[in-house]
């Protein structure tokens, strides 16, 4: 897909959430419906391969969070209708998993941060979205959070420590029911360096043992 692509895609996107907002004036229910029809239709057309997937899928949420911020509407409801939709829409693909949350929470975190939106409420519907499309779509419900969280705590920290630390206040304690479980989303050679705010728990275990 180039760029001239990627821009339309984006666009088309974009009009469509903000006549769905408007006609509807429910954030959640316009995300859910118009995001989910619209991932999937941009995935039949791609044949179901991955990388183009996970493209498509980052402007479909460029798309959706401008005409939500341009409309004024939730962040926090738009994250959760995105994520919901994102796996009705990649389940045509076989791509409906734990990876595909993540890029979606890291993506919308990104775009969220660009437009200068509410980082921790947008972190929150992330996580909303992911255990209500996980209990839709036959996934494990807590790992869907995890993976949610984890993907927004990752790309927040890419974007500042001011960002990273709203996104973690925002997932603390338990959401629409399930306890959050940040994992660490370094990898090994700088989790010396970055592991003590996220594995307090782990090293209390230790501590106790």
């Amino acid at each position: 897909m180039d760029k001239q692509q990627n821009v339309g895609l984006v666009e088309a996107v974009k009009d469509k959430i903000v006549h769905a907002i408007e006609g509807t004036g429910d954030v959640t229910g316009a995300m859910v419906s118009t995001v989910s029809k619209t991932v999937a239709k941009t995935i039949e057309g791609l044949g179901g391969i991955a990388t183009s997937l996970v493209h498509a899928t980052a402007d479909v949420i460029q798309g959706t969070i401008q005409a939500v911020v341009d409309v004024g509407g939730d962040l926090g409801a738009a994250a959760k209708g995105i994520v919901v939709g994102v796996l009705h829409g990649a389940r045509e693909a076989g791509a409906a998993n734990l990876q595909t949350i993540s890029q979606t929470a890291e993506s919308v975190i990104k775009t969220t941060a660009r437009m200068s939106g509410d980082l921790g409420a947008a972190a929150k519907g992330l996580v909303e979205g992911a255990i209500q499309g996980a209990k839709e779509l036959g996934l494990n419900a807590t790992e869907a959070a995890s993976a949610a969280a984890t993907g927004a705590l990752k790309a927040a920290g890419q974007v500042g420590s001011a960002a990273g630390e709203r996104v973690r206040n925002a997932l603390t304690g338990t959401i629409a029911g399930v306890k959050v479980v940040l994992k660490e989303p370094f990898n090994s050679r700088t989790q010396t360096r970055n592991h003590a705010p996220i594995r307090r728990d782990r090293e209390g275990e230790r501590e106790t043992t």
